[in-house]
């Protein structure tokens, strides 16, 4: 976990969602579908992503 990464696409829209969900996704830096950002594998961000699990692509890669 320490040496790791999450690769996070956004693979649905976020239209007609929950503002929690949508919140989650902008915190995450998602802005457009098919865009993929990296950040560390942390709880923080492991939280944001279970929250909106149903739109995203997650993969973990090791650095």
């Amino acid at each position: 976990m320490e040496n790791s990464e999450l690769k996070i696409k956004l693979v649905r829209s976020q239209h007609h969602q929950r503002r929690k969900i949508k919140e989650c996704i902008r915190v995450l830096g998602l802005r457009k579908i098919g865009h993929e950002v990296s950040h560390p594998n942390t709880p923080v961000f492991q939280g944001l992503v279970r929250k909106a699990i149903h739109l995203l692509e997650v993969n973990v890669v090791q650095k």
